[in-house]
């Protein structure tokens, strides 16, 4: 497993640059997603997800907007974006850039935090170098050729979240947990559990007992999103297991909840900063390079 990273080349990490973008997902079911990249130049445009994207730049400069500055990572740094952030990227000098992300859930790391914060951490440096963080992000992206086991994964996502507690203290629980917040719970237990459905406002307020405003702002609180951006990001992970798996785009999209591939694309667009087709196509050419 890797066990560093800086300007040399991490172990584990021997394949060299490409002329292609392209994109390597590491084969995990039902965990957080785990990936390595490289681009040559532009990389992504604007876009937001409802995961903190937490990561390391292993070579080259990674260069994007955030939170209304330019940011520069180099080998060595560390990346906390959070949630519903906008961002995009690109490489910050000639050759490109080259990196690896974990994208996880921010109900996964309240959930290691139950009891100990009343709000998802927020660090406000997005480019950092951090002992613990790093030991952290190393935990969870240091081999992305073998999946997770359940055990090694929750340790991880622990120590995450252990470690972006630690950079934001002022999210440290000062009070018990409310009836509202944890029907949060049930309301995103339920969109998760109806992906295909058109879910109404009525029909949460019944589930969880509270108004669709007060459940708005309290969901977004605890989860780093809305009700209904959570929902279509379930469904554009769906719709990417099956394009991944070789569906075709408009398959996927109908088997996702979309009206139809041209509701999945402008979507997809909105949540990665790359249409579906490119992304498919950068995932054959990682597989192309480690074959």
């Amino acid at each position: 497993m890797t066990s560093t990273i800086g300007r040399e080349r991490p172990a584990g990490l021997e394949r060299s640059c490409v002329p292609g973008d392209w994109i390597r997902t590491a084969p995990d079911e039902g965990g957080p997603e785990r990936i390595e990249a490289f681009f040559g130049g532009h990389a992504y445009d604007p876009h937001r997800h409802d995961t903190y994207a937490i990561g390391y730049t292993i070579s080259g400069v990674q260069s994007f907007d955030y939170r209304g500055a330019k940011r520069d990572s180099t080998p060595g740094d560390l990346i906390v974006l959070h949630p519903d952030e906008v961002h995009d990227g690109r490489a910050g000098m000639a050759g490109g850039f080259r990196y690896r992300m974990a994208y996880i859930e921010p109900g996964l790391i309240m959930a290691a935090l139950t009891g100990r914060a009343g709000a998802t951490p927020f660090v406000g440096e997005a480019v950092c170098r951090d002992g613990r963080l790093l030991r952290a992000l190393v935990a969870l992206l240091g081999d992305l050729d073998h999946p997770l086991e359940p055990l090694e994964r929750d340790q991880a996502v622990g120590g995450l979240a252990e470690a972006l507690l630690a950079l934001d203290p002022s999210c440290a629980l000062r009070r018990p947990e409310t009836p509202a917040e944890r029907a949060c719970g049930q309301a995103r237990d339920f969109l998760a559990e109806n992906l295909d459905e058109a879910v109404d406002s009525q029909i949460l307020e019944a589930i969880t007992g509270l108004d669709r405003y007060a459940l708005a702002r309290q969901f977004r609180r605890r989860y780093g999103t809305s009700p209904y951006h959570y929902l279509v990001m379930r469904r554009l992970e769906r719709a990417r297991a099956l394009i991944r798996k070789g569906d075709g785009l408009a398959d996927a999209a109908a088997a996702s909840g979309f009206s139809d591939q041209s509701h999945m694309t402008r979507r997809f667009r909105q949540a990665y900063g790359l249409s579906p087709g490119r992304w498919r196509v950068m995932q054959v050419e990682a597989a192309l390079q480690a074959a």
